[in-house]
């Protein structure tokens, strides 16, 4: 074989494992940025939704539906409750899907609204992809890669 093709041949080789190299460096430094916070903040272009009528119950826990965790609970105490891979997230997820840092809970007002922290595969309510603050009714399914969790009276 010549010479020639030879040397093409590594040359090939070694740009495709520095494309792979630089692709891991990416995804790390996504992550990296994710966990630190320093992603920016997304406008709010939520739509108007319907109150919960008066006299409504308002919730007062965390369920988790389907996924690995099914049957979690979690007492809602008006702290957000944060939703991950990482260790220190209330929820922790041993999911493929999940981002180290991928969604929250906050309580503003009297709702629960959920947020999306920038991951990969998208937080969703309902079959809907959350792309800002939204409000989440009660029994409403968010889905973060196969785990559904749901708030409860």
């Amino acid at each position: 074989m010549p010479e020639l093709v030879i040397q093409l041949t590594r040359a090939g080789f070694l740009a495709l494992l520095w494309l792979f190299v630089l692709a891991a460096l990416r995804v790390v430094r996504s992550d990296l940025y994710a966990a630190s916070g320093l992603r920016a903040s997304v406008p709010n272009t939520r739509r108007a939704q319907p109150r919960q009528p008066k006299g409504a119950k308002s919730p007062r826990q965390l369920l988790v539906t389907q996924g690995a965790l099914a049957g979690t609970r979690i007492a809602l105490d008006g702290r957000p409750i944060s939703i991950g891979r990482a260790d220190d997230s209330t929820l922790v997820l041993d999911d493929d899907y999940a981002s180290t840092r991928h969604a929250r809970l906050v309580l503003r007002g009297s709702d629960w609204y959920v947020e999306d922290l920038g991951s990969t595969n998208g937080t969703y309510l309902d079959r809907a992809k959350v792309t800002g603050p939204t409000r989440v009714p009660l029994r409403a399914p968010i889905r973060i890669g196969k785990t559904v969790i749901e708030l409860h009276s």
